[in-house]
């Protein structure tokens, strides 16, 4: 491998045609080869993958690449841009800066999701979070929780969250969940409107085995990163445990982590 880069760009914030040309007119003039559309055709013979859109579009690429252990630059074409290392003004310098090698990878705990039923397993890698929500047809719903076979509490709610410390500025966060360091190898299991005052998030090892069963009402609906994964029914399992890959980030320099929660999570009330 060598002096070859996969881009990804959301095309619902940018079109194709505006930045594509400029990017593999730059990068040939740089000595480097281009994989204008890397999403449709992922491979692993890439140095990184330059990730253009806001968060859910650096998600995907850096749960993409993470199976070839390839670093993801992203660059912030949305609103939020937690995941993101430069914004969008800042992409050719910061793309100078990587092809001289003058970056570090940020390596983050993924999680791998089992779900069995039937006798069939379909599993799915996880970087922010995996969301079990009661069906709108469903009062509430009661999830019993084990932790490496053991039960922890679990009242009526109308779902619950299991997310990485990456996935702890996600829907947890909104949801009361605490916001961790991602350099801490750790999950976290957030209630969603739980009936029950003693009901708290938690923040467990990466060590445990999360089994997750629906004992109170019908279905609940599984999500995966925001993707629908399947509908859950009474009595199926979920497990979820760390997968044994991590999802690598490029960073610049001067994006602490304590200076990207300052700025991307002060008051928003006026955007």
């Amino acid at each position: 491998m060598g002096n070859k880069v996969g881009i990804w760009i959301n095309h619902s914030k940018i079109t194709k045609e505006s930045i594509t040309p400029q990017l593999i007119n730059w990068f040939n003039s740089q000595g480097w080869e281009t994989v204008p559309e890397w999403d449709q055709e992922i491979t692993e013979d890439v140095d990184f993958v330059l990730s253009l859109g806001g968060d859910g579009t650096v998600l995907k690429a850096a749960r993409e690449a993470a199976r070839f252990n390839i670093p993801v630059l992203g660059v912030n074409y949305g609103r939020l841009g937690f995941l993101c290392e430069v914004e969008r003004g800042e992409i050719y310098s910061a793309l100078k800066k990587v092809l001289r090698n003058e970056y570090t990878v940020d390596e983050r705990l993924m999680m791998i999701t089992s779900y069995f039923k039937d006798g069939q397993i379909q599993q799915d890698m996880v970087l922010n979070d995996v969301v079990f929500i009661r069906d709108s047809e469903e009062t509430l719903i009661t999830l019993q929780v084990k932790l490496s076979g053991e039960p922890i509490a679990s009242p009526p709610s109308d779902g619950l969250i299991i997310a990485t410390p990456t996935g702890s500025t996600a829907y947890s966060l909104s949801a009361g969940g605490p916001v961790v360091s991602p350099d801490v190898q750790a999950m976290l299991i957030t209630p969603l409107a739980a009936h029950a005052l003693s009901s708290r998030p938690m923040v467990i090892s990466n060590k445990e085995k999360i089994d997750i069963s629906l004992t109170r009402g019908s279905k609940c609906r599984v999500t995966v990163d925001g993707k629908y994964m399947t509908t859950m029914n009474s009595g199926d399992v979920v497990r979820i445990e760390t997968a044994p890959i991590k999802a690598r980030f490029i960073r610049l320099g001067g994006r602490s982590f304590p200076k990207v929660v300052r700025e991307k999570l002060r008051d928003r009330w006026h955007e």
